[in-house]
């Protein structure tokens, strides 16, 4: 395998190569944060208004894998929107956080653009997605309280963390993320209540005790109406 140059290097090279005519292109990523570990890849965003439509590539150069995202002057916008309407900035974070590598004048205003709409924050939950979001947290719940197979239990805590670690966060009008995202947000917003949620579902996955995920469970919810099974309904129009 080829040896990794300095990444900064790696991204001119890239840039250089495969998109000389571009107006803009950050280093986004792990390598960015300084949080590289030797399966990170290069994150680049470019910005190239002689595309048709966004698109994003896979590369290996220069001893990196490389994901390239190459928009034009407004199909930025685009994904910028739907990211924060799923409430994962993928996007924004790169584009705020990223090196730049070429630039022609644009760049500042673009992230600019993408740290004002991560400072906002994602749109808050109404009352009827509180109530979804807790009927199917308690119907989890109550699917690993009473399994008594452990493959099955498997699966169902795996949903547990998710539909728990987003409730957390969205109803506190944070971001949320994927895989390794997600705790990393509960850390950013609350680092006491991420080590609780870590060993709730450690001991459960080391020693199958089920006690501390209903636990944390059941005071998440509580301030806001608690376990939701009895009454709720869904699509009734009478």
């Amino acid at each position: 395998m080829m040896e990794r140059i300095d990444p900064l290097k790696a991204a001119e090279q890239f840039i250089q190569k495969h998109h000389p005519h571009c107006q803009a292109a950050l280093l986004a990523g792990s390598v960015v944060r300084k949080e590289a570990t030797p399966t990170s890849d290069l994150d680049i965003v470019v910005f190239n208004q002689s595309i048709e439509s966004s698109y994003r590539s896979s590369y290996r150069e220069a001893g990196w894998p490389i994901e390239v995202f190459v928009h034009s002057l407004e199909s930025y916008k685009i994904f910028f929107k739907s990211d924060c309407e799923r409430a994962r900035p993928s996007m924004p974070n790169m584009v705020a956080e990223g090196l730049v590598i070429k630039d022609d004048g644009q760049i500042a205003a673009i992230k600019e653009e993408a740290q004002a709409l991560l400072d906002k924050g994602p749109a808050p939950w109404d009352a009827q997605t509180v109530l979804l979001k807790r009927y199917f947290l308690t119907d989890a719940l109550d699917d690993l309280s009473g399994s008594s197979l452990r493959e099955e239990e498997l699966f169902i805590a795996n949903t547990l963390a998710v539909l728990l670690s987003e409730f957390i966060l969205r109803i506190n009008n944070q971001w949320i993320g994927d895989s390794k995202w997600m705790i990393r947000a509960l850390k950013q917003f609350d680092p006491i209540m991420a080590v609780e949620f870590t060993e709730s579902f450690d001991v459960f996955y080391r020693m199958g005790e089920k006690g501390k995920i209903i636990k944390m469970t059941e005071k998440v919810l509580r301030p806001y109406g608690g376990l939701l099974f009895e009454g709720f309904s869904l699509g009734k129009t009478n």
